[in-house]
């Protein structure tokens, strides 16, 4: 049974994102192992990012990733999820500042993430059992 994450804000309450072990097991690890932490969420387009306490190269590190995509951003150390096209997208394609890692895919709508506004707080944690 595939390790879900749980992504706390006040403007959206709970969501859940399904780790992709099997994608890229050394990001997801990396991250797993560093949860539960917290964040100020930054966003670009329709993306929101924060940095996390989690330091690993790229793997499998994609371009273009897809609507509920969960990635992590090597330059930055950075959690970013993606719901939209970013500001360096071309027509309807989410294009990442630079390439990411991703490493989970959210629950249920993605686009509840355009509620989050700059200076939110977001909490990482694990789902257990």
């Amino acid at each position: 049974m595939p390790k879900k994450i749980r992504i706390r804000s006040d403007r959206i309450g709970v969501v859940e994102a399904e780790l992709l072990e099997d994608k890229n097991p050394r990001t997801a690890a990396a991250i797993w192992e560093k949860l539960p932490f917290e964040g100020i969420a930054h966003t670009w387009g329709d993306e929101i990012y924060f940095t996390i306490p989690v330091e690993v190269g790229e793997e499998n590190a994609q371009e273009v990733v897809e609507v509920g995509d969960v990635g992590y951003w090597p330059p930055g150390r950075g959690f970013c999820i993606f719901f939209g096209p970013t500001p360096i997208s071309w027509g309807n394609e989410i294009r990442p500042a630079d390439p990411v890692n991703v490493f989970a895919k959210i629950i249920g709508d993605p686009k509840i993430f355009r509620r989050v506004r700059d200076g939110d707080k977001i909490r990482v944690e694990r789902v257990e059992g």
